[in-house]
C-alpha cells in the first residue's frame, strides 16, 4: 500500500540517521516550522502584537526552522492577522531565507484569480519562499463571515471549484468562459501549495487536488495515523506535488523545567492543562499539546514522528508572556540540532 510505503521510508530515514557507534543520536533529519497565530495578549496594542510576529519570524530563521505561517482571523479581538499576504510581505522583507505562508488563507471568502495574483506577488519578490497554504474554516463569527464574503455555506459548497481555479492558475493552465486568464506577475518558482484540515474531507481534499496537506493535531480529536493513510492512499500526483507530503501541526509549550513548562502551559486558555483538565486528559489529548523540557518534548515528537510516518512539525505555541513564548521556540530548536 503506498501509504505504508512512505510511513516505512520515514523510518528508514530515522534509521540511517541514528549513530549506532556511540548510542542512539538523531540528527536534524526532523524539520520543526512555526504557525503563528499572532495572538493580542496581556493587553498589548495590536501594533506591539504585531511586532511581536517579525521578531518571532525572525528568530526562527536564526535559530534554523524551516516555515514560519501565520493564520488568518476575522473580528476576533485577541487575534491580530486578518490578512497573511499583507503581514508576509512585510515578514519577508525582515527575513532572508526562511519560507513565509498561510496557514491557513480562508479559500471561502475568496476568487481564487485574487489569492493567487496576491501570493504570485509574494513568490516574485520573495523566490523560492512562499507557500500558500489554503483552510476552509470561516475565521470567525456567522455575522462576520456574511460581512466579509456572503452565505459561507454556499461559499463551502463552491470549494472544489475553487481549489480547482487554484491549481489551474498555478499551473498556468486556467481559462474563465473559455478565455485563458493568467496570475501575474509571473514568478520564477511556484508557491508551495498545501491543504490545512483537522479531518478527512480536507485529506481528501488535498489528495484528490494533487496539494501538500498539514494536519492540524493540536486542534483535533482524530489523531494523524487515522486521517494520514488515506490521504497517501489517494493522492493524486500533480505538477505541484508529485508525491504525498505531509506536515502535522502540533502544540508545544517547551520550559527549562518541567514545572514551568507546566505553569506556563496553565495560563493559556487553548491548553487546557488545569488540574482539573488533567485528570481527564487522554493520550490523544497529550499528543495535541505537548508540555514538558526540551529534552521530553524532543523525545516525544521524535516518537509522534514515527507513528505518524512524517518528518516536519509545524509548532503553534500559545504562552500568555511573549518573552516566555520565544524562548519555548528557542529550547526546542536547541534541543534539536544544538546538541
Amino acid at each position: 500500500m503506498v501509504w505504508l510505503t512512505h510511513y516505512l521510508e520515514s523510518v528508514l530515514r530515522h534509521m540511517r540517521a541514528a549513530d549506532y557507534t556511540g548510542g542512539v543520536k538523531i540528527e536534524p533529519s526532523m524539520k520543526l516550522s512555526v504557525l503563528d497565530l499572532v495572538p493580542v495578549i496581556n493587553g498589548v496594542e495590536d501594533t506591539i502584537a504585531l511586532g511581536h510576529a517579525v521578531e518571532l519570524a525572525q528568530t526562527a530563521e536564526r535559530l534554523g526552522y524551516n516555515r514560519y505561517w501565520v493564520a488568518e482571523h476575522h473580528d476576533m479581538p485577541g487575534l491580530a492577522c486578518t490578512s497573511p499576504e499583507v503581514l508576509l510581505a512585510h515578514v519577508g522583507a525582515r527575513t532572508q531565507r526562511i519560507r513565509i505562508g498561510s496557514g491557513a488563507l480562508l479559500l471561502p471568502h475568496y476568487k481564487p484569480l485574487k489569492v493567487v495574483e496576491s501570493y504570485h506577488m509574494l513568490a516574485t519578490l520573495y523566490p523560492g519562499r512562499v507557500d500558500l497554504g489554503i483552510g476552509r474554516a470561516p475565521g470567525g463569527s456567522a455575522h462576520v463571515s456574511m460581512a466579509l464574503s456572503g452565505n459561507f455555506l454556499e461559499n463551502i459548497r463552491q470549494l472544489p471549484e475553487s481549489l480547482r481555479g487554484v491549481t489551474a492558475l498555478l499551473q498556468g493552465n486556467y481559462e474563465w468562459e473559455g478565455e485563458p486568464v493568467s496570475a501575474r506577475p509571473a514568478p520564477p518558482v511556484t508557491p508551495q501549495l498545501w491543504m490545512l484540515g483537522t479531518n478527512r474531507k480536507s485529506a481528501a481534499y488535498a489528495a484528490e487536488f494533487g496539494t501538500g496537506y498539514v494536519f492540524g493535531q493540536f486542534m483535533s480529536d482524530v489523531g494523524a495515523e487515522e486521517i494520514l493513510p488515506a490521504y497517501s492512499e489517494a493522492f493524486n500526483a500533480s505538477a505541484l506535488c508529485p508525491s504525498p507530503h505531509v506536515i502535522v501541526a502540533i502544540g508545544v509549550v517547551c520550559a527549562d523545567t518541567e514545572e514551568e513548562a507546566k505553569r506556563l502551559a496553565s495560563t493559556s486558555a487553548d491548553l487546557s492543562h488545569s488540574e482539573a483538565a488533567a485528570e481527564e486528559r487522554s493520550e490523544l489529548s497529550d499528543r495535541k499539546f505537548l508540555v514538558g523540557t526540551p529534552k521530553q518534548i524532543k523525545s516525544r515528537l521524535e516518537q509522534l514522528s514515527l507513528l505518524y510516518g512524517v518528518d516536519e512539525f509545524i509548532i503553534v505555541t500559545m504562552i500568555q508572556d511573549y518573552r516566555k513564548r520565544l524562548r519555548s521556540y528557542e529550547l526546542l530548536a536547541q534541543a534539536f540540532w544544538e546538541a
